[in-house]
């Protein structure tokens, strides 16, 4: 039972947060794609949208200026909806065929969760994944160690992020409320607009995250103080799209709840 904790639910994200160091696999193929098509964006605009449903991901890139643009200079116009569809179209099955190298919980993940169990609290998920995206992810954790009490999908919500939906249909999965109780961490902008929209407590996470922007070769090669920069960068942007905190490690998570029901 959960009598007399505050925190009765924490709500995880999945690439970036629990799998997937630098949420590798959507921007290998979102960077893929715009390419085959004669545009080739940056690293961190392909990363800006990330965390949003992938079709409403790529609708974005589109009406970013520079890819807007590039794609007025290549085309001749400016692109339309059935661009973005089209491109969504070769995207899915690509993504697809990788999302398997892309399943391992990140370093933390298992014992953060069994922590967290160990006290009542509840674990569920949203994504910017489809449900097909996650029938190939989730079987794959849970045989490497990480299981959530329930994912949510966009495809199965109203809408996607950043809107609240998701969250709670986790919360109703699980039978958690008022939304006070519940913690949703994740590693996009895109995680902490969801949490705020839903009137939970958004937490974000550096580590592995999108917004550090860093793969796991580069976040342990590189100088420390590139990385300490980058991680400063990060932690402001999270803030700016209202975090209430933000922690280096997924490993930290249960520490936070426990002082979070203290204070209560």
């Amino acid at each position: 039972m959960n009598n007399g904790k505050k925190i009765k639910c924490v709500i995880l994200d999945w690439a970036g947060t629990t799998v997937d160091f630098g949420s590798m696999a959507p921007l290998r193929v979102f960077s893929d794609i715009f390419a085959q098509r004669g545009l080739r964006l940056e690293t961190d605009e392909l990363r800006a949208p990330m965390g949003m449903p992938k079709l409403e991901h790529i609708r974005e890139l589109l009406r970013m200026e520079r890819p807007a643009r590039l794609f007025r200079e290549k085309y001749g116009r400016m692109p339309i909806d059935d661009d973005a569809l089209g491109m969504y179209a070769a995207f899915e099955p690509a993504l697809l065929k990788i999302l398997h190298d892309f399943a391992e919980p990140l370093e933390g993940v298992c014992g953060a969760v069994r922590e967290l169990r160990e006290t009542g609290v509840k674990i569920g998920s949203t994504t910017g994944y489809t449900r097909k995206m996650m029938d190939i992810i989730a079987p794959l954790a849970k045989a490497a160690g990480y299981a959530p009490d329930c994912i949510v999908t966009p495809d199965e919500a109203v809408e996607g992020r950043p809107a609240p939906w998701m969250i709670f249909k986790n919360m109703e999965r699980l039978g958690v409320y008022p939304p006070s109780s519940v913690v949703k961490a994740g590693d996009t902008a895109a995680d902490i607009r969801e949490g705020k929209n839903a009137g939970v407590i958004s937490v974000g996470i550096l580590r592995g995250s999108n917004e550090l922007g860093l793969t796991r070769s580069e976040f342990e090669s590189l100088p420390a103080k590139e990385v300490d920069e980058r991680r400063q960068a990060a932690r402001e942007r999270f803030y700016l799209a209202g975090a209430d905190y933000v922690l280096e490690s997924i490993r930290e998570l249960p520490a936070f709840v426990r002082e979070m029901d203290k204070d209560d």
